[in-house]
């Protein structure tokens, strides 16, 4: 890759649905109040290459922060495979197996039809090997910008785990020639 690349990472909009639930990617964002929306948008570079995961949530966070994002699949959140739709305290109760299994590793396990945040670091990787040099926002989800910092930080997928990232934060990571700087990460606008 030629050049430097400044990320503006951004976490969707809340999803305007059932807290607790694994969500769809076509689940919708609550732009109800535009207030944080108005307050992030003063911190983005203008004229930047724009990004987002193809999700609903995160495509309509990007339009509402007055962007045109290239949807890129690689930056979409972990696929949870038969879990999708479903509410981690019903799956939970039912006492499935490989629910408590991935749990006990999820940074490796994989839930039914699904994959690994390991393996979504993978595929964040080949996303990032997309995104030119210059200034460029990615609109993506929690854990699609943990594993970039897992990427920019070289910590194991276990370590990348540990980050909070909140609905609507910014995160900053450049790409320079002598290697990764993080700027900041989930850093509330008000």
């Amino acid at each position: 890759m030629e050049g430097e690349t400044f990320l503006w990472l951004i976490r969707h909009a809340p999803v305007d649905g059932i807290k607790g639930t694994i969500h769809a990617a076509d689940a919708p964002a609550d732009l109800g109040d535009p207030r944080p929306l108005q307050a992030l948008r003063q911190h983005l570079p203008k004229g930047a290459a724009s990004y987002a995961s193809p999700s609903r949530r995160t495509v309509e966070t990007a339009r509402a922060l007055g962007l045109a994002p290239e949807l890129m699949p690689e930056f979409s959140e972990q696929d949870f495979g038969e879990w999708t739709g479903r509410r981690h305290d019903d799956i939970a109760a039912e006492g499935d197996e490989a629910y408590a299994r991935f749990w006990s590793d999820p940074a490796h396990g994989r839930p039914p039809g699904g994959e690994s945040f390991e393996d979504q670091v993978v595929r964040a990787r080949l996303g990032l090997a997309r995104v030119g040099a210059g200034p460029a926002t990615l609109v993506v989800h929690s854990g699609t910008i943990r594993a970039v910092l897992c990427i920019a930080l070289d910590l194991t997928p276990e370590a990348a785990l540990r980050f909070v990232i909140d609905p609507l934060s910014l995160t900053r990571i450049d790409r320079l020639a002598s290697g990764w700087r993080v700027v900041s990460v989930n850093q509330r606008i008000s």
